[in-house]
This record gives structure tokens, C-alpha cells and sequence, in this order.
């Protein structure tokens, strides 16, 4: 598990919507930062994309992700399967330590150095220390309300950084329609 982020997406109806706390953690007891960008745009704003992890590695893998994104023409499906085939097997990539949650308007994925690729059943998915407080959170909220995936989003955030210590209030979200 990743320590010092959360990540969270959610689609419902038009909507996907990912969204991240702030927080930089190192080691076990000290916060470097408290309003790190941890989601961003790729491909021209047509996918969302967040990571929890090593900043550096995450960078780098925001810069390879992309790169696959313009090789497959913005197939998200194609783009993911293509970068966890390369994290996997090149000797240097392999040794970063992150998970991406990436999402464009249909579909989102969990991608993984180990070559996971992991597709949610329900639309709904997270990572980082805080992701099974704000999954847990997303969830509930999605079944039980009427609140849009912006609202599920944010308000999951909330909640996990209520509960862990390494998930801040600081939150960016963003969001496909």
C-alpha cells in the first residue's frame, strides 16, 4: 500500500470524476506538503488521470502513459494494456512505485507495475492509503443519494481524509462530462 495519497473515481451517468487529496507525506510521521496536484488531464483533457505512489515515478509514468495514449489514438483500453505491458518488463520502470487510476467519459481503469490492469465492476474505484476509506464512501454515496460523480467525488475525499492520516482536506477534482 501506498502511504501519503488518495485517489479516488467515480462514474455516474454523464460523469466521471476523479479526485485527490494534497498531502506529501515522507516516511511514517512527517507531511512535506499539503496541496500537491496529484490528478491531472491527459491527451488534450479527453482522460483523467491520478496517481498514489512516489512523485518522481508518477511523473515519469504520467509522460510514458500519454506517450501510449498518442500511439493508440486516445484508446484508453489499448493505452493502459500497452503501458502495463512496458512497466512490467522494462528493467528500469519496473522498479517504480505507483498506482495510476486513469479514466476517460466510458471506462477507468487501476494499473499497476506488476501488470495489473484492473477494471471496476461498479463504476467506482480507489487507491492510496485513504482509497478503501473513500471507496467505501463512494459507494454508499452513489447507492443512496442523487449526488452527481463531482459531489460522490469530493465528498468521498472528505470522509477518507477524516479517517486517515496520510489523506488531507486539500482536494482537486476533476471531471469529464
Amino acid at each position: 500500500m501506498f502511504q501519503g495519497t488518495t485517489i479516488v473515481a467515480v462514474k455516474k451517468g454523464n460523469q466521471m470524476a476523479i479526485a485527490g487529496d494534497g498531502q506529501v507525506t515522507f516516511g511514517q510521521n512527517t507531511i512535506m506538503k499539503n496541496n500537491a496536484v496529484k490528478i491531472r488531464r491527459l491527451y488534450e483533457g479527453q482522460v483523467l488521470a491520478g496517481f498514489a505512489g512516489a512523485v518522481a515515478d508518477a511523473f515519469t509514468l504520467f509522460g510514458k502513459f500519454e506517450e501510449k495514449l498518442k500511439e493508440s489514438g486516445g484508446n484508453l483500453t489499448r493505452a493502459v494494456v500497452e503501458i502495463a505491458r512496458e512497466w512490467r518488463t522494462d528493467r528500469v520502470l519496473r522498479k517504480l512505485e505507483a498506482l495510476l487510476i486513469v479514466a476517460d467519459k466510458e471506462q477507468m481503469y487501476i494499473v499497476s507495475g506488476t501488470g495489473e490492469i484492473i477494471e471496476p465492476d461498479d463504476g467506482i474505484t480507489a487507491i492510496g492509503s485513504g482509497g478503501t476509506y473513500a471507496l467505501a464512501a463512494a459507494r454508499a454515496l452513489h447507492r443512496f443519494t442523487d449526488m452527481e460523480a463531482r459531489e460522490i467525488a469530493l465528498e468521498a475525499m472528505k470522509i477518507a481524509a477524516e479517517i486517515c492520516i496520510f489523506t488531507n482536506d486539500h482536494i482537486r477534482v476533476e471531471v469529464l462530462e
